[in-house]
């Protein structure tokens, strides 16, 4: 049994009112967290408040060295923090390290970017003017991260906001407190000053929420999780006209071209798709397979499929882990259902799992008015579906007939398609064989109903900072 504290203005907070974590593998308590009110959200905003001041003053090179440190400690301890992750979150230890490591490289990044928050001098129009661009930190930030990546998604807000000069107070998911937990434990005994960064944990966040959009000192927010709760934040931003960063979930579809190297395609759709029991807004959706190679693709991703090995993510050789929870499962199995029903065909053989434990699921005959195609199913099932012809209009139609646009993939060897495709897909990020889709430089965000903003390189650093314009009469 762990216990999970809040952190505010440099101390560790007891609560007298706590809440449970559970295993999803096994529906096991293991942890008990400390249950923050909108009262310590709003200490926890005078705390990142009082501490601006000197965080945006300290010079460039030693903000990056305390960060340097924290991502120096995430990286020790990688193992010993994925073991919390699986233990909350369910996935499997190697996974779970990989994303701390993952997490670390996102804060170190930010470090060396901290360095390289650059100004403007500006050519004047007179002899004697002069006319500069300062760049200063936005303010105070509220971070709201989500529970299927519960490290990276931290330090992906994190790094960006301290390396611009901000203060944070984050809110993790209520699901992976002790993740945070780990991450700031990192954090204090890197140096970080008091209030530079504040953990609140709540299983409440509509008091959190509430707390922080009232508050006028933060200016800026930045979500990740569900579109009913960014579209309500974007109307209450409103009101004090906060800067909002929101990532809102995917609808990704994967197009497999006649050219493409079939067994590749297959292995990145499975790597892709199984990760993290596809429990990621990037994760395929839709997969759209040129007719000529759909037997070939589905064979190979089928013995992908297969030899996924899931259970307990705590246990050696597991490669997939449980869904979070019962709502999950209950959405996957409706989306299979669902498609059943309207003629689609289960390729794999695997028996539907026992408990949060549900085996990957490849379907073939899917169309796109199945629920799985109209809805992203945030789990293990493989939809897919055909295209045939010459022209590339149609599918790429097809892939763009949704309200998101986060993330999109591409397998062909035809690097004119690789252009006019790329162009023409309505998403903000595209992977094109296989090529990662969130390194730390690289502007991770979406469009459409997926958001804005952008997480990763200097466009994320960018998005915490505000420009002041100087024009400067030099006299005679």
């Amino acid at each position: 049994m762990r216990t999970g504290r809040a952190l505010v203005g440099g101390r560790w907070r007891e609560t007298a009112e706590r809440f449970a974590v559970t295993d999803p593998a096994t529906g096991e308590t293991v942890a008990e967290v400390a249950e923050c009110g909108g009262e310590v959200a709003v200490e926890a905003v005078d705390a990142a408040s009082a501490a601006l001041p000197g965080w945006r003053s300290m010079p460039a090179h030693e903000r990056a060295t305390i960060m340097r440190e924290a991502a120096g400690l995430l990286r020790e301890r990688a193992e010993a923090i994925g073991a919390v992750m699986t233990a909350e979150q369910g996935k499997p230890l190697a996974e779970a390290a990989g994303e701390v490591v993952a997490g670390a490289d996102h804060l170190l990044w930010s470090a060396e970017e901290t360095r390289r928050v650059y100004g403007e001098t500006i050519p004047s129009t007179g002899a004697d003017t002069r006319m500069w661009l300062l760049p200063e930190p936005v303010g105070v930030v509220a971070a709201i991260t989500p529970w299927n990546f519960p490290v990276s998604m931290i330090t992906r807000k994190l790094g960006p906001a301290l390396a611009a000069g901000c203060t944070v107070v984050l809110k993790p998911s209520e699901l992976t407190p002790m993740s945070a937990v780990a991450v700031a434990e990192c954090l204090t005994e890197a140096g970080f000053p008091p209030g530079v960064f504040n953990l609140v944990t709540t299983a409440r966040p509509g008091g959190f929420a509430k707390a922080v959009m009232a508050d006028s000192r933060v200016r800026k927010v930045s979500f990740t999780g569900s579109t009913a709760v960014g579209r309500e934040l974007i109307r209450q931003s409103a009101d004090d006209v906060k800067r909002l960063s929101v990532e809102l979930g995917g609808h990704a579809p994967v197009l497999v071209f006649p050219d493409a190297d079939v067994a590749a395609a297959a292995a990145g759709v499975a790597r892709s798709k199984f990760m993290n029991a596809g429990q990621a807004c990037t994760s395929p959706n839709r997969i759209y397979v040129h007719e000529s190679v759909a037997d070939e693709f589905v064979g190979e991703l089928v013995k992908l499929a297969e030899a996924v090995t899931v259970g307990n993510g705590a246990e050696p050789g597991v490669t997939m882990g449980p869904l979070i929870d019962d709502r999950a499962v209950a959405k996957v199995r409706r989306h299979v259902e669902d498609a059943l029903a309207h003629g689609a065909r289960p390729a794999t053989t695997r028996e539907e799992g026992s408990g949060r434990f549900c085996p990957p699921v490849v379907l073939t005959g899917v169309t796109d008015d199945m629920l799985v195609c109209r809805e992203e199913t945030f789990g293990p099932v493989a939809p897919v579906l055909t295209f045939g012809g010459d022209a590339d209009e149609e599918v790429v139609a097809r892939a763009n007939a949704t309200p998101y646009g986060l993330a999109a993939y591409l397998w062909t060897r035809d690097l004119t398609r690789v252009v006019r495709v790329c162009e023409e897909l309505q998403f903000g990020i595209v992977s094109v064989n296989g090529a990662p889709l969130a390194p730390p430089q690289g502007p991770f965000g979406g469009i459409k109903g997926s958001g804005y903003g952008r997480e990763g390189g200097h466009h994320g650093v960018e998005d915490f900072v505000e420009y002041k314009y100087v024009s400067v009469g030099l006299g005679r």
